[in-house]
């Protein structure tokens, strides 16, 4: 089953869903016994893919490592005042194995659960960490040589980022701008051994799903990776892993698809390295940040560029969208981000305004109300640009011209989609001020004849002439955070 070219893929947090429907329906659901109702909704959201965060194999050495750690406790009794034992579950980036989780429903529960989203038209995305394993893993004690090494001394002069396992002294997993992850042993990117047991792991993910989340994937760019660990990781290789490991995959499964959690503005590097879609955390912070100019710039780049990313508003690393935008921005943002080209990342939760961000540590949440209001605003918008043109039509930047006295339209982002005759034209106002402009089409075969304008969201009916669309622009005036969604269709 072939992707989307602009796919949206919906994560849910797999522990903390299967508790809350296990609750709803006072039984013990695991992903092979999810109700058919329950499938059932997430085909109705309108999205390609569903990602299932965390389905592999937790570590008990992981979870017993977080347990000692007061400021994750502190964190999750913040998140649940009533926290109890059974609720901390431990990290689903400390792999023990990628084996599905027994407690989730175990491999047969996974197929079960692909093949009811399969039979919905939804694809299935799941998480691979090339970065780091538990110290529990089976490699630890089969394959020291996969794995940064430390000594006694370093053990001794920094505790907190080596650890001891069987004899043997590992790294500790890092990102080199933060302390390292004190749960987790550090894989060594440079090692052939372990370049080939990844892509073996990969090969084996993806006989299960139809494409991977890759963890932090910059770290083992070559460059990034020889920086953080220095002689610690040995002689650089000729080949780039990513390079090496997405071609071999991708030889036998060509439709799979790789996702990379990318920062650092390495998104280009990871794309020419074989990624498919990589994160857009430039376009996240920017949104977040509200200065209109920015967005702007940053939409400017190459198209094939700008295909390849990953547009969100939240995910489980970042805020909730409800707790960090005001409700007018973010259904301002929201318009942005799912009417741009390339993936687009949605969160469980966001829908319906939820605005605590839960610790991947705990396998339940605390309950919130919903905002209707929202939720149905979500709906509408993913139900319009499911169809044609966003799903493979043409994207192209809008000018928008203001007057010498009046330059409110700077704060104006606009765009046009275009497939045969579909077509579709989005003006936002990202700012907080009433904003003016004319709105110029780059359409060359508009003609000279009268197109009805029918804003998709708010149903309000306009009629404008090609002429004027092409030549000296349609005049808007758009209030504070508020937009035009309109499809345009020629009139006889």
């Amino acid at each position: 089953m072939a992707w989307s070219s602009h796919p949206r893929i919906y994560e849910i947090n797999t522990w903390v869903w299967l508790s809350e429907l296990s609750r709803k329906h006072a039984r013990p659901i695991t992903l092979g016994k999810v109700p058919s109702q329950e499938w059932d909704g997430i085909a109705q959201l309108h999205v390609d893919a569903v990602w299932f965060m965390g389905v592999w194999e937790r570590s008990p050495d992981g979870l017993a490592i977080a347990r000692t750690n007061p400021s994750l406790m502190n964190e999750c009794l913040r998140v649940l005042p009533d926290l109890t034992d059974p609720d901390i579950v431990g990290s689903p980036y400390c792999v023990r194995r990628y084996v599905v989780d027994a407690a989730l429903g175990g491999p047969d529960g996974l197929a079960e659960a692909r093949k009811q989203l399969s039979a919905r038209g939804l694809r299935l995305m799941l998480d691979f960490v090339p970065n780091h394993v538990a110290p529990d893993h089976p490699w630890v004690g089969e394959h020291p040589e996969y794995f940064v090494r430390g000594s006694r001394v370093d053990l001794e002069r920094d505790p907190a980022s080596f650890l001891e396992r069987a004899g043997q002294v590992y790294a500790c997993g890092r990102d080199p701008y933060f302390p390292a992850w004190p749960d987790v042993l550090q894989l060594n990117a440079f090692d052939p051994g372990l370049r080939r047991a990844a892509t073996e792991t990969v090969l084996d993910i993806a006989g299960q799903c139809d494409g991977v989340r890759c963890d932090m994937a910059m770290l083992f760019i070559n460059s990034i990776f020889e920086r953080t660990w220095g002689q610690r990781a040995g002689s650089k290789p000729s080949t780039e892993y990513w390079t090496d490991l997405i071609t071999t995959v991708k030889a036998t499964h060509r439709q799979f698809v790789f996702m990379a959690e990318a920062y650092w503005d390495l998104e280009w590097e990871l794309q020419q390295q074989g990624f498919d879609y990589c994160y857009d955390k430039r376009l996240y912070d920017r949104l977040e940040q509200g200065d209109v100019e920015p967005v702007r710039h940053h939409l400017l780049a190459d198209s094939e560029y700008q295909r390849r990313l990953v547009r969100f508003l939240e995910n489980h690393d970042e805020p909730r969208a409800a707790a960090t935008f005001s409700p007018d921005k973010h259904r301002a943002a929201a318009v942005v981000a799912l009417t741009l080209q390339g993936a687009k990342l949605l969160h469980e939760g966001q829908f319906q305004g939820r605005r605590t961000r839960v610790t991947v540590f705990l396998g339940r949440r605390p309950e919130e109300p919903s905002d209707l209001d929202l939720e149905r605003f979500y709906h509408a918008l993913l139900r319009q640009t499911a169809e044609e043109p966003f799903q493979s039509g043409e994207w192209t930047m809008c000018e928008c011209d203001g007057w010498a006295d009046n330059m409110s339209c700077r704060n104006l982002l606009a765009w046009c989609w275009k497939k045969a005759t579909a077509r579709s034209l989005v003006i936002v106002n990202f700012s907080g001020a009433s904003s003016q402009a004319r709105v110029r089409l780059p359409w060359s075969d508009v003609g000279t004849g009268t197109w009805s304008l029918v804003d998709v969201l708010s149903q309000q009916r306009y009629e404008r002439s090609g002429e004027e669309m092409t030549g000296s622009g349609f005049y808007v005036s758009i209030e504070p955070w508020h937009w035009h969604f309109l499809r345009l269709e020629a009139l006889a």
